[in-house]
C-alpha cells in the first residue's frame, strides 16, 4: 500500500486528538500515530533500498536497472529546499534595476526618413521618435602581417619585426577570450565552440582549442591567487561548501570558500581539514605545532588519552613540516593507529594555523555542519536554510501530525525573519529576547516523535545557529557558496570531467575569475580580454576586492559599534 493511501485512509478516520478529553487514550493513539510514522519511514527506506539492489543485480548480469518512465499524472516533486520559505521571510527591500536602455550602449545613429509623397499638404515636422535597436556584427577580422626582415651578413644574423604584443601564433585576442567565455561563462562544451569558430571561418584544430583554454594561463592562476587573498582579507568570516568532481575518471572534490565580493574554486583529491587548510594558506606551506591548543583540539576530537599524555612532553613553540611532524609521531607514539595519527596531524595544523600573524587567518565559517569545516575556526557559523530543509525532508502520513509540523515550520520561519531584522538594527535588549525565544521554540514538545528529535537537533546546535548574535555581518544561510558550487555542478554536467592537472587548474581559475566578476559588477568579457590583449585598463579584481572592502570599512566607521 502506497503512502498516499495511507494519508487517505487515516484522513478518513477523522481523528481530532484535540477534542480527546482522556490524556491516557489520546497518549496510547500518539503512540500509534508515531509507530506508522516510522514503520512507514522504513518501508519507503527499504524499498529505494530493495530497487537499487535490483538494478545493480541486472547490472551485473549485463541488463538494465529500472527505467525512470515519469507518469502522465503529474504529483508533486520531492522538493526539499526552503528557499520559498527564506524569501518570504527576507521582507528587504529590493533594488531598482531601472530602464534596459539606460544599459545599452549605442554604437551609430541612423535616421530614418518618411516617404513625403505620402503626406498630406498640412503636415508639420515634430521631430524623431527614438527606437532603439540591438544586433550583432559576427565577422573575421584576420589580418595579414607582413614582418619586415633584415639579414646583417658580418653577423650572420637575421633580423625579424614582432608582432603587435596582443598577437601571438596564429590567433589574435579576440579568438581567445571568446573561446574562453563560451567555455567558462556559456558553459559550453568544446566540440560546440570548435563548431562555433568553424561557422564563422576560422579554421582551428580542437587540440589548439584545447591548448587555447588551457595552456600558459599562469597570469591567470596569480590573478586567482590574488583574489583569493584579497577576500580572505575583506572580511573576517567565510562562506564554504563542496561538491563532487571528476579527474580523468577518478572521484575528487570541488571546494568553494566564498564572501560578498568573491567565490573562489579548488578542485583536490580529499576533502579532509588538512586539504582545507593547505587551501586556506595558499601558497604559504602548511605546518604543525605542539601547544595548549593542540591538546584542547585533541580531546575534542577525542584521541586516546595514552598518546595525548605522551605528546605532551614534546609540547614547544617550534613549527614542524610534515614529513619532521611524522618522524617525531612514529619515534615518540609507538603503535600509533591511523586515526589517531590522522587526528594529531590534524590537531597540531590547526594550532599552527591559528597562531600565524601576517596573514589573513579566518575566524569565522559558514557551513552546512560538515564534520570536516569543524574546528578549523575559532567559531563557526551554520547554516539555517540548511536546517530549515530538515524540517521540510519530514513527510508525515499522519493528517494530525502533518498540521503540527506545518504550524512549527510557520514558527520557524517567522523566528528566521526576527533574526533578519536583528541584524539592520542590532541592540543588547533585542540580543536577549531572540536567545530566550530560542530556547522557547526549540524546547517545544509534540506528539509527533520524528518532529520532536529534529527539534532537538536545532537546540543541541543554539551556539553555532545564533553567532549572527555576537556578529550581526553573519549571513544566516550558506547560499553564497551553495550557489557556487552549484554553478561548478552545472559546468560539470556539460564538460563531464577533466583530464590533466593544467586542465583541472584553468577550469578552477576561470570558474574562480567568472563568478567574482559576477559579483563585483565587472564584465568577465572586457575583463579576460583586457589581460589576454596585455592592454591591461583595467584594475585587477584583487584590487576592486580592497577597494570594496576599503569603502565598506568607510561606512561600517560612521555606523554605531557592533556587539561583542
Amino acid at each position: 500500500m502506497s503512502d498516499s493511501s495511507h494519508k487517505n485512509m487515516l484522513e478518513k478516520l477523522n481523528i481530532n486528538l484535540d477534542d480527546i478529553v482522556d490524556e491516557k487514550i489520546k497518549e496510547n493513539i500518539l503512540s500509534l500515530f508515531n509507530i506508522i510514522e516510522d514503520q512507514t519511514a522504513a518501508i519507503c527506506k527499504y524499498q529505494q533500498e530493495i530497487q537499487r539492489l535490483r538494478d545493480e543485480l541486472n547490472m551485473l548480469k549485463g541488463e538494465q536497472g529500472k527505467p525512470d518512465i515519469k507518469s502522465n499524472k503529474k504529483r508533486p516533486p520531492d522538493d526539499f529546499s526552503s528557499e520559498k520559505e527564506r524569501k518570504k521571510a527576507d521582507d528587504s527591500p529590493k533594488q531598482s534595476r531601472g530602464t534596459k536602455n539606460d544599459k545599452i550602449k549605442i554604437d551609430r545613429e541612423e535616421k530614418c526618413m518618411i516617404n513625403r509623397s505620402i503626406l498630406p499638404p498640412d503636415a508639420e515636422f515634430k521631430g524623431y521618435a527614438t527606437i532603439i535597436v540591438q544586433d550583432l556584427k559576427i565577422e573575421t577580422d584576420n589580418v595579414k602581417f607582413q614582418k619586415e626582415v633584415f639579414y646583417s651578413p658580418s653577423q650572420k644574423k637575421t633580423y625579424m619585426a614582432d608582432l603587435p604584443p596582443n598577437y601571438e601564433k596564429e590567433y589574435g585576442p579576440t579568438v581567445k577570450s571568446i573561446s574562453l567565455i563560451m567555455k567558462n561563462v556559456c558553459n559550453m562544451s568544446e566540440p560546440k565552440i570548435l563548431e562555433f569558430l568553424h561557422k564563422v571561418k576560422i579554421h582551428m584544430s580542437a587540440g589548439t582549442l584545447s591548448n587555447i583554454l588551457i595552456k600558459d594561463k599562469e597570469q591567470f592562476h596569480q590573478e586567482k591567487d590574488d583574489l583569493f587573498r584579497a577576500g580572505l582579507e575583506s572580511t573576517h568570516y567565510q562562506q564554504i561548501d563542496d561538491t563532487h568532481a571528476r579527474v580523468n575518471g577518478e572521484n575528487y572534490n570541488t571546494h568553494v570558500i566564498s564572501n560578498p565580493s568573491y567565490t573562489a574554486y579548488f578542485t583536490t583529491e580529499k576533502k579532509n581539514r588538512l586539504t582545507i587548510l593547505e587551501i586556506l594558506l595558499g601558497d604559504k606551506e602548511l605546518k604543525y605545532r605542539i601547544n595548549n591548543e593542540t591538546f584542547t583540539l585533541l580531546e575534542q576530537l577525542r584521541v586516546p588519552r595514552k598518546y595525548t599524555q605522551e605528546l605532551k612532553k614534546l609540547k614547544s613553540d617550534n613549527e614542524f613540516e610534515k614529513h619532521e611532524f611524522e618522524a617525531l609521531l612514529s619515534k615518540h607514539l609507538q603503535g600509533l593507529k591511523k586515526r589517531s595519527k590522522d587526528r594529531l596531524l590534524e590537531a597540531a595544523a590547526i594550532s599552527y594555523y591559528h597562531s600565524i600573524v601576517g596573514y589573513p587567518v579566518v575566524k569565522v565559517f559558514m557551513c552546512d555542519g560538515a564534520p570536516q569545516f569543524k574546528l578549523l575556526t575559532k567559531e563557526l557559523a551554520l547554516c539555517w536554510v540548511h536546517d530549515g530543509r530538515n524540517y521540510k525532508k519530514l513527510q508525515p502520513v499522519v493528517p494530525y501530525y502533518a498540521k503540527i509540523l506545518e504550524e512549527f515550520r510557520t514558527r520557524f520561519w517567522d523566528y528566521y525573519s526576527k533574526l533578519l531584522k536583528y541584524r539592520l538594527d542590532p541592540t543588547e535588549e533585542k540580543d536577549k529576547l531572540l536567545s530566550d525565544e530560542f530556547d522557547i521554540l526549540f524546547s517545544t514538545k509534540t506528539g509527533y516523535k520524528q518532529l520532536n528529535d529534529r527539534i532537538s537537533k536545532t537546540n543541541a546546535k543554539k551556539e553555532y545557529m545564533l553567532l549572527v548574535l555576537k556578529y550581526p555581518e553573519l549571513p544566516l544561510h550558506n547560499n553564497d557558496a551553495e550557489l557556487g558550487a552549484r554553478a561548478a555542478v552545472r559546468k560539470r554536467d556539460v564538460s563531464l570531467h577533466t583530464l590533466t592537472e593544467d586542465g583541472t587548474k584553468a577550469n578552477d581559475t576561470f570558474l574562480t575569475i567568472a563568478q567574482t566578476c559576477k559579483k563585483l559588477g565587472v564584465n568577465t568579457y572586457d575583463y579576460i580580454f583586457d589581460r589576454i590583449s596585455k592592454e591591461y585598463k583595467l584594475p585587477s579584481l584583487a584590487q576592486i576586492i580592497k577597494t570594496k572592502g576599503m569603502e565598506k570599512g568607510a561606512i561600517k566607521s560612521k555606523c554605531p559599534p557592533q556587539i561583542n
